[in-house]
C-alpha cells in the first residue's frame, strides 16, 4: 500500500499529459471525412473557377475544404482538449453522426450548416478553467485566421489566394460563431467566466467579419 505525507497533494500518474483515446482518433477521422465532403459540395455549387475542368475544381475544392476542415474544426476542438487535459481534466472527442449527416444534407442545398462534434469534458475545474479551456478554441481560429489572410495578401492572387482567403475566412467566421454568449457555445462559459476578456475576444473575432462584409476590405478573385 501506497502512502502519502500528510497535507501532500497527490498527482495521478498521466496528469496533465495531452492523449488521445483509439474510439477518439476514429470519431475525428469520421469528422473531417464527412465534414470536407460537405464543404466541397459546397464549394462546388458556389464557386466556378475559369480555365479549370469540372475535374479540376473539385480537386482544387476537396483541397481548400480538407484545409478549412482541419483547421477550422478539428484544431479548434483540439485546441479544447488540449487545454483542457493539461488542467487535468478528462477530454475526448466525440462526432455528433446526426450533426454529420444534417451538413451534408444543407451542403447539397446550398449552404453548410455544421456541428461536427465536440470534445467532451470531465474533473474538478474551476469556472477560471473552465473559460479559459473555452476561450482556446476560438482563440485558435483566430491566429489561423490571420495567418490565412496574411498567406492571402502575400500570394498577390490567383487561386492559392482564393485558398488562403477562404480558409482564413472560415476560421474567423467559427471565431465569431462559437464566442456568441449563448448556451453551450464557447462564448457563454467565457462570458460567465471574465466580461473584459470576453469584450476583446469577441470584438477581435467581430471586426474584421464586418469589414470584409461591408465591403471596407475588398478582396478579389
Amino acid at each position: 500500500m501506497q502512502m502519502y505525507e500528510p497535507n501532500s497533494v497527490y498527482i495521478p500518474p498521466g496528469y496533465g499529459k495531452i492523449t488521445f483515446g483509439r474510439t477518439e482518433i476514429k470519431h475525428i477521422l469520421l469528422a473531417v471525412g464527412v465534414l470536407t465532403v460537405a464543404f466541397t459540395i459546397f464549394f462546388s455549387f458556389g464557386y466556378n473557377i475559369g480555365g479549370l475542368s469540372a475535374a479540376e475544381q473539385v480537386l482544387v475544392f476537396l483541397a481548400i475544404s480538407f484545409g478549412a476542415v482541419t483547421t477550422g474544426f478539428m484544431l479548434h476542438e483540439l485546441a479544447h482538449k488540449a487545454v483542457a487535459q493539461r488542467n487535468g481534466a478528462w477530454a475526448e472527442f466525440r462526432a455528433y453522426p446526426m450533426g454529420l449527416v444534417m451538413s451534408i444534407f444543407f451542403a447539397l442545398l446550398g449552404f453548410i450548416l455544421a456541428a461536427p462534434g465536440a470534445v467532451y469534458i470531465q474533473g474538478m475545474i474551476s469556472r477560471k478553467q473552465n473559460g479559459i479551456i473555452s476561450l482556446a478554441g476560438p482563440l485558435t481560429n483566430i491566429g489561423l485566421a490571420a495567418l490565412f489572410f496574411g498567406l492571402y495578401f502575400v500570394a498577390g492572387g490567383g487561386l492559392l489566394a482564393f485558398a488562403m482567403f477562404q480558409i482564413g475566412f472560415i476560421n474567423i467566421l467559427l471565431a465569431m460563431f462559437n464566442l456568441l454568449p449563448i448556451p453551450p457555445l464557447d462564448g457563454y462559459k467565457v462570458l460567465k467566466w471574465n466580461v473584459p476578456i470576453y469584450i476583446a475576444a469577441l470584438l477581435t473575432a467581430v471586426v474584421p467579419v464586418a469589414l470584409i462584409w461591408s465591403g471596407a476590405v475588398v478582396f478579389g478573385f
